[in-house]
């Protein structure tokens, strides 16, 4: 309960993704622009933008102007499809992050371009998770993602990752391979951590081996509004009757409703399988 109230606190989720800007605009001050990377996305679009005016024409453009530009028709999406309280929060991390980047000195922490594409890719991965654990997102290709995974109902944060491998190739072929390339393992390192931290979008079964059927039931609907389906079951060493509820729940959610089916049953057996695809009618929590 205290953690939906933080959840659903506006001045708590104001301040998470004004950290989440903060976080991700030093990430671009220090290890994006050290190591001349191209994050992906809006931002990484944004900086390879920068680069040709400012090496081709001569032409020094605030990150904040192109940011926001790109970031157009993405937040037409979000306002369109995913809720406007959720594109509004979205806009502020878009706009503060343009700003905070444009405002904040650069700083080197290291000159090694690799340990710059790791370490800076799980920073801005960190920072993306904070803004959709508060229902927002960072802009530009995250949008799709999260419209994708709502239409679809299958978790589509690896889409982007090939959007921005045409990005970084167009990088290639104006600035030269290395840097594209270093910007890969970036993105790559910015995505597993997403899908690692993130598990909204990702499904999990549940088979569970219990004498309580009804009450493991109603625990599952009661906290997550899901159903199940009881299946009769045989025990192999002793013969008797067992029941096995079978459910499926958010990626998220598996660990909760675990703690709570042992309330009601210490004895049950869970067995939480990963579901890589599902078809069908399946409760999401809408996005506000």
């Amino acid at each position: 309960m205290v953690k939906k109230n933080l959840h659903d606190n506006l001045i708590v989720r104001f301040l998470a993704v004004s950290l989440a800007s903060l976080i991700m605009a030093l990430n671009i001050n220090t290890f994006v622009h050290t190591g001349g990377l191209l994050p992906g996305g809006a931002s990484g679009l944004t900086l390879l933008l920068q680069e040709v005016f400012d090496k081709f024409f001569r032409i020094k453009i605030p990150y904040t102007a192109i940011n926001i530009i790109i970031n157009a028709f993405p937040v037409y999406i979000g306002f369109r499809f995913l809720g406007k309280r959720f594109t509004l929060f979205s806009c502020w991390m878009i706009v503060l992050t343009g700003l905070l980047t444009d405002i904040l000195p650069s700083y080197v922490v290291t000159q090694d371009t690799l340990l710059i594409s790791i370490f800076g890719g799980m920073i801005n991965g960190f920072a993306i998770c904070l803004c959709l654990f508060f229902d927002a997102t960072s802009g530009g290709t995250d949008f799709i993602a999260m419209y994708l995974s709502e239409k679809r109902g299958i978790d589509s944060f690896h889409i982007p990752l090939i959007i921005n491998a045409v990005i970084l190739t167009a990088a290639g072929f104006l600035f030269g391979w290395d840097k594209a390339l270093y910007s890969i393992i970036f993105q790559y390192a910015t995505t597993a951590v997403i899908r690692t931290l993130y598990r909204r979008y990702q499904r999990a079964t549940l088979f569970i081996v219990t004498d309580n059927p009804d009450g493991i039931c109603k625990v599952i609907y009661d906290n997550l509004h899901h159903g199940a389906t009881v299946l009769e079951g045989e025990g192999s060493y002793e013969h008797c009757e067992r029941k096995v509820v079978y459910s499926v729940v958010s990626g998220s959610e598996a660990g909760k409703i675990t703690k709570k089916i042992k309330e009601v049953d210490p004895h049950a057996f869970v067995n939480t399988i990963k579901t890589e695809r599902l078809l069908g009618n399946f409760y999401r929590k809408p996005t506000d």
